[in-house]
């Protein structure tokens, strides 16, 4: 896959395929297409120390989601509520949207 091309888009259920975090479900949150990472809902998380910025804000530890990369991450069909791969094809009126390769189903109108 070329820098900056995915299928993956906000609010996509995914499942983790691989890394600490490895068959976890999550919302995506964050897509960076530049550097071919999403952040995604309670996965991958750290702890970020942060330095009390005047006498008023004491200092913390922020726990929050790192990204990781997209080919660690595969998307949920709705339909048949499995991990599947994404094809695209145009619809009737010319809209181009993506589909389940597995039960074909439409992925765009089933966003929650």
């Amino acid at each position: 896959m070329r820098q900056g091309q995915t299928s993956l888009k906000v609010n996509d259920q995914v499942e983790v395929i691989a890394g600490k975090d490895k068959g976890r479900v999550g919302k995506i949150l964050r897509v960076d297409r530049e550097k071919n990472r999403v952040v995604v809902e309670r996965i991958n998380m750290i702890k970020k120390h942060q330095k009390a910025t005047d006498a008023t804000q004491p200092g913390q530890i922020i726990e929050r989601e790192a990204s990781i990369h997209i080919s660690n991450v595969m998307i949920v069909c709705p339909e048949c509520t499995e991990t599947v791969r994404t094809g695209k094809q145009f619809l009737e009126d010319g809209t181009k949207v993506r589909f389940c390769k597995s039960c074909q189903a439409t992925l765009e109108n089933a966003k929650s």
